[in-house]
């Protein structure tokens, strides 16, 4: 095999750092992955940076090992990598790129106010999770790590640094953490300067530009594999450096992009950890907490609605089944529970009967909750089957999503002319597409290499540094890539559509049940 050939994309999730290989026609040929999950330390969601690293390298050993077991061969380079990552959040670094604080992820929403303070001095909506709002909170509070703060990037610019050197960050993660100017293509210069002043009346001397990564578009050249990079990546010692990387990428632009939903009026929904629905648009939109404005990954305006909360709720009802088999003395596979879990809301009232769940279990800004508390309850009257719990739960999961949507659609009038869909949320078939497509009241389409998701995603724009040429982006993707992979479509039935349309109306009349629970249960 020639190895240069292929290209190697990994992505640092929610619950799995995953690695694929993909050859010279696209295809995945090798992956490895690694588990894991975030920690709630002293009220800040977070991941432990040396469990960032063993995470890494796990992932790639275990990438490596299947790689040369089913090649024969030692696996000692590629033609590109690509590194993504959970997007946004709080990475803070010294001179000495160590780190400052913890990482504070996505997940926090502790940044109410700065972001708040910061959407009105810029026009324009900040959200808690973006960088900079985790910096104007940490400047309104003190903190004692400002005075030696160097450099500002998320989980896969950090890794990218690790790896090559080079302190850069692919366009759309870099307009999760400052605002980016779509027709620059870098962070808005009127943008910098009213942060800069801001700081210099806390207080602060440093410049913001000069903390955050350089920005670039697609197909750029983000620097190579040094050897130091190597060793940190493989512990075998076997890969070899000066290999070139792509800009590295957050979750949302490599869902994008394995989702080819890259032109105006498509959309895409990830449903995992969290869910995010991103829209291409060709108008620029008025200010919504709601709505997130980013970018593709070569640089186009995004509409972005992005939740915190989606299948971890699910995920912890589903572990509670799999205990009661084991308690009845029952064998299965994770395949198994949850295919008839999920395969039991087909079947489920329209509505649910009666049911109600909401699944935070952390705050979700949507809908003006500020932390989780898992909560399920039934009317009196309800029909409680295996079938009304689990599409309770599904609609849950995404009920969040549509309140944000509606803004969009309702009051921006954006198009949307499709909607692909990747994720956890879809690992059985049909059942998680005929509930998105009840939520969104729209086709939902599902690509046969949905389940490869982000680090295929990340994988193919290594691939297009590596081959691009003069193409676009959406270019190389439309030609080479995605015209002819397997999407399958499915519509909801005008019965799921009403259904769902009365359990949300019943989610929202009933959400001051879970501020409650948050007040009195503590």
């Amino acid at each position: 095999m020639e190895q240069k050939n292929n290209v190697l994309g990994i992505e640092l999730g929610s619950t799995r750092i995953k690695g694929v290989i993909i050859d010279c026609d696209y295809k995945v040929i090798a992956s490895g992955s690694f588990a894991w999950e975030n920690k709630l330390l002293d009220g800040i969601w977070t991941y432990d940076m040396e469990q960032v690293f063993e995470g890494i390298r796990a992932c790639y050993s275990d990438l490596r090992r299947n790689f040369e077991k089913k090649f024969g061969e030692k696996l000692r380079t590629f033609g590109a990598i690509g590194i993504s990552g959970m997007m946004h959040g709080y990475i803070a670094l010294d001179k000495d790129d160590n780190l400052l604080v913890p990482f504070r992820t996505w997940r926090n929403t502790i940044t109410g106010e700065a972001s708040a303070e910061l959407s009105a001095l810029f026009g324009k909506n900040i959200p808690q999770r973006w960088s900079i709002a985790h910096l104007a909170r940490a400047m309104m509070l003190g903190e004692e790590h400002l005075p030696y703060l160097c450099r500002l990037t998320t989980l896969s610019g950090y890794i990218h640094s690790k790896l090559t050197g080079k302190n850069v960050l692919g366009i759309c993660e870099a307009s999760g953490m400052f605002p980016i100017d779509s027709v620059t293509h870098d962070y808005y210069a009127s943008d910098c300067e009213k942060f800069d002043a801001l700081a210099k009346k806390m207080g602060y001397d440093f410049k913001i530009k000069e903390l955050l990564p350089m920005v670039l578009c697609a197909g750029e050249d983000a620097g190579y594999l040094t050897e130091k990079g190597a060793k940190f990546l493989d512990e075998s010692g076997q890969l070899e450096s000066g290999i070139p990387f792509a800009p590295p990428e957050g979750d949302g632009g490599t869902g994008m992009v394995s989702t080819n939903s890259l032109r105006v009026g498509i959309g895409n929904v990830s449903a995992g950890t969290s869910d995010f629905a991103l829209v291409v648009v060709d108008h620029e939109l008025n200010p919504h907490e709601e709505i997130d404005m980013v970018t593709t990954p070569s640089g186009a305006p995004v509409a972005m609605v992005h939740c915190n909360n989606c299948t971890s709720d699910i995920n912890a009802w589903a572990r509670l089944f799999g205990d009661f088999l084991r308690a009845m003395g029952k064998e299965y596979t994770d395949d198994e529970l949850y295919s008839t879990l999920f395969g039991a809301a087909l079947v489920g009232d329209a509505d649910c009967g009666g049911l109600m769940a909401y699944n935070y279990e952390s705050g979700e800004h949507i809908m003006g909750v500020s932390e989780g508390r898992p909560l399920f309850m039934r009317r009196p009257d309800a029909e409680l089957t295996l079938g009304n719990f689990m599409r309770t739960h599904l609609y849950s999961a995404l009920a969040s999503l549509r309140v944000g949507l509606n803004i969009l659609i309702d009051e921006e009038k954006v198009r949307i002319d499709k909607i692909y869909a990747h994720g956890g949320f879809f690992r059985v078939p049909e059942v998680g597409q005929r509930i998105l497509s009840a939520v969104v009241s729209a086709p939902v389409s599902v690509m046969e290499t949905a389940d490869s998701g982000g680090p295929y995603g990340m994988a193919l724009l290594a691939a297009y540094r590596l081959n691009g040429g003069d193409e676009s982006l959406e270019e190389h993707l439309e030609r080479r890539v995605f015209s002819s992979v397997p999407t399958i479509t499915l519509m909801a039935e005008k019965t799921d559509i009403d259904g769902f349309g009365k359990f949300l109306s019943s989610y929202i009349a009933a959400l001051e049940t879970e501020k409650t629970a948050i007040k009195s249960f503590v």
